[in-house]
């Protein structure tokens, strides 16, 4: 690291977004300490771009000694928490691993943050925390009321990290993005199935009507904004990170279409998922003031930009799907 530049750990940093930010890191010239279990939905040619500019280590982060090892190796000054089980259908399926990983896991990380004294602590939240909003926007006081057992399990690791800054003065950040898409996330989410099910010879599925909204960042943006309030922004504070785009899903998959320049009528309803919530949408705001940043990419382009890449990419996007 950089003279007076804290090592950075990152948990999940084979993951989607964790990549995005290990990725940039690396364009900036640091060398963060990678934690990742390498799940299905973990993959190391996500960090191919940053090659040479990480150090990786292969570990679930519900082991304790483990983790606790890595830490008095690498002795890190800041944690930036991406690691998770994320995807709302497989939660529904079974709640397990989301229970062991996103609450447990995260118990063991801040404990041995605590431990070796890190000065900094990001953890990444969700919108799903909030649930589902008819009007207006969601802020940082507003009450959670998860609605999956996905954001429920979400919800309970942001509040123990919240309780851990109460009680031991820990020193940490929680930050709440809303839906990102974009390059090299796993084809089980909306964007990267439709394009799947699209090259496959497939309709794309959609919930219900279509008619469920989502505030949609592209994940390049996210993790700007992530690096962002980690250098700027003061701990103990939660912090919405959203694009103020926001878009049904029927319209989100016809822009998609559109961009895979296929008939709009490629898509079809099945079965809405159980407890589907209706709509997100975050003020930002807060944000967008204390750390100066603003996501640049619009959801149209973002979606082409994201088709170019499949495209290019469909070998690993088929494989993966």
């Amino acid at each position: 690291m950089r003279k007076g530049i804290h090592k950075i750990l990152i948990t999940g940093g084979a993951g989607f977004i964790g990549s995005a930010f290990v990725r940039l890191l690396g364009r900036r010239g640091l060398i963060p300490v990678v934690v990742d279990k390498l799940t299905y939905a973990g993959d190391f040619k996500r960090l191919k771009e940053a090659k040479g500019r990480y150090r990786f280590y292969k570990t679930d982060i519900c082991d304790r000694k483990k983790i606790d090892a890595i830490f008095r190796k690498e002795r890190p000054g800041i944690v930036v928490h991406f690691a998770a089980e994320s995807h709302v259908d497989r939660s529904i399926n079974d709640a397990t691993p989301f229970i062991e990983t996103n609450i447990k896991g995260t118990q063991v990380l801040i404990d041995v943050s605590r431990k070796y004294k890190v000065k900094k602590f990001i953890f990444i939240s969700t919108d799903e925390v909030y649930g589902e909003i008819a009007k207006g926007k969601f802020s940082e006081n507003s009450p959670l009321k998860p609605n999956s057992p996905y954001a429920a399990s979400k919800a309970a690791a942001d509040l123990l990290v919240q309780s851990y800054v109460r009680t031991y003065n820990f020193p940490a950040l929680i930050i709440r993005p809303c839906n990102n898409y974009g390059p090299w996330q796993f084809p089980e989410k909306l964007i990267p199935l439709g394009i799947f099910k699209v090259l496959t010879g497939r309709n794309v599925p959609v919930y219900g009507k279509g008619l469920n909204v989502r505030e949609w960042l592209y994940v390049e943006d996210c993790a700007k904004g992530i690096l962002a309030l980690t250098k700027k922004c003061a701990t103990g504070e939660v912090y919405n990170l959203g694009s103020g785009m926001e878009s049904r899903n029927i319209d989100t998959v016809k822009l998609l279409l559109k961009a895979l320049n296929v008939r709009a009528d490629r898509f079809e309803f099945v079965k809405d998922r159980p407890g589907h919530d209706w709509r997100y949408s975050l003020d930002s705001r807060k944000a967008y003031k204390e750390a100066g940043w603003k996501p640049g990419i619009g959801l149209e382009p973002g979606i082409r930009r994201t088709v170019n890449w499949c495209l290019k990419n469909k070998n690993w996007l088929i494989k993966k799907g």
